[in-house]
């Protein structure tokens, strides 16, 4: 790769001229500035750009530290934090900790396990000097990420913060459930099952407090015998609904789409025609509740705003904007309409 000196070299000039010539500074003659342009349009010279950077005291890196990428929410969440840099002057830089990848399930309770990937991730971000880092967590739960004397200001997603002074940026989920149930109440609908996700999970919980809400304030009963909780894959929701069915429900709510799709399993299975025989709808809006058939109802839980929302509010901070804003900021759900509830 061609350096820095080698350009100032072949035009005859000295390696600050070339640098001021880079960075648009005004004391560089005309003729001047167009010959070291010329050189480097020629030879494709790039600026080190982390050379640069360890001699500034604000960088203009954002660090991102992710539990795994594979997992669903989390691809769009990165997209909108990556985007919104790119649009505002800041670069990124990834840190991707794979835990499901290496440990499945197995890792949640493990601090061991968690912080043998975490402490290098935000030390190697560290050792490059980056303003602020975004955690994005694989599942919602309490997270303990940065240690209280983290150097930088950190921001949480996905998940609730420990440490009040590192902000969370989550979904609101009890909105969501309530948003759902009172939708299915308002066309007719009143044996409303639910398929909730796993039993200690913060976004079981909270869905599940929409739901029972949105029963009290119709005057419905709440039955427990109508709740069955799955592990958010699609065998379980094919396993409940069975069971649901049996128990007299006509309407089954899902708290994701995968277990939305095993629903639908056991309804072709069995002869019902969704959206007339049975209603069911779904959770997280994503490609598979647009393409079954019939199209699923579904909560979008705008998770790129999610993302944006982080890095909007990092970068305030970073900006000395002061905030009067509370540390857990809670993003709004949207109900999707389809096809998949009769009316």
């Amino acid at each position: 790769m061609v350096t820095l000196k080698e350009i100032a070299q072949m035009c005859g000039v000295t390696t600050s001229t070339v640098s001021n010539v880079l960075n648009n500074k005004p004391k560089v003659g005309e003729a001047t500035r167009k010959k070291v342009l010329e050189a480097v349009e020629k030879t494709g010279y790039q600026p080190n750009y982390f050379a640069q950077v360890i001699r500034k005291t604000k960088t203009n890196v954002i660090g991102i530290v992710t539990e795994d990428l594979n997992e669903f929410s989390t691809i769009p969440l990165v997209e909108a934090i990556m985007a919104y840099c790119e649009d505002n002057g800041y670069r990124t830089i990834l840190e991707n900790m794979r835990f499901y990848d290496k440990w499945g399930d197995t890792w949640y309770t493990d601090r061991e396990k968690q912080e043998s990937v975490l402490k290098p991730a935000l030390a190697s971000l560290l050792s490059i000097k980056v303003d602020g880092v975004i955690y994005v967590a694989g599942h919602c739960r309490y997270i303990g990420c940065f240690p209280e004397n983290f150097p930088v200001p950190g921001i949480v997603t996905y998940g609730f913060s420990e440490l009040p002074q590192f902000p969370s940026i989550v979904l609101d989920d009890e909105k969501g459930g309530y948003e759902m149930t009172k939708y299915l109440i308002s066309v007719g609908q009143r044996e409303i099952a639910l398929i909730a996700g796993r039993e200690n999970n913060i976004h079981t919980q909270k869905r599940l407090v929409g739901y029972q809400k949105a029963l009290f304030e119709a005057g419905i009963l709440y039955n427990p015998n109508m709740v069955r909780f799955g592990d958010w894959k699609r065998e379980s929701g094919f396993r409940e609904t069975a069971k649901l069915v049996e128990a007299g429900a006509t309407c089954i709510f899902c708290m994701n789409d995968k277990m939305a799709g095993g629903a639908y399993d056991w309804a072709y299975d069995n002869g019902l025609k969704v959206g007339e025989d049975i209603s069911i709808v779904g959770y997280d809006n994503v490609e598979i509740a647009k393409y079954i058939c019939p199209k699923l109802t579904t909560m979008d839980m705008h998770l790129k705003e999610v993302g944006k929302r982080a890095v909007e509010r990092l970068i305030k901070e970073l900006n000395g904007e002061s905030s009067e804003l509370s540390s857990v900021e809670r993003i709004q759900p949207e109900l999707v309409i389809r096809k998949s509830v009769k009316c």
